[in-house]
């Protein structure tokens, strides 16, 4: 049996702690993007690096009906 890998708890709370440095949404909470923003940057592309990672995982989470996880994300 593979060993399942556990979902980075950090990154979850970058998402609801940290605020988007540029753009429209400039000083907006990560977790507050609307769903229509995430699929802009995924046809466009997304920005390199950590902030990149989260937007996506976000867009995951938001698509995939998961956003109770970073409602319970205790700060």
């Amino acid at each position: 049996m593979q060993d399942v890998p556990m979902p980075d708890g950090s990154m979850l709370v970058e998402i609801v702690t940290m605020k988007m440095p540029f753009g429209k949404y400039k000083g907006t909470v990560l977790q507050q993007l609307p769903v229509s923003y995430l699929e802009w940057f995924a046809r466009k592309g997304f920005p390199k690096g950590k902030l990149g990672n989260l937007l996506q995982t976000l867009l995951e989470i938001k698509i995939n009906g998961l956003e109770d996880l970073l409602k319970h994300i205790k700060l």
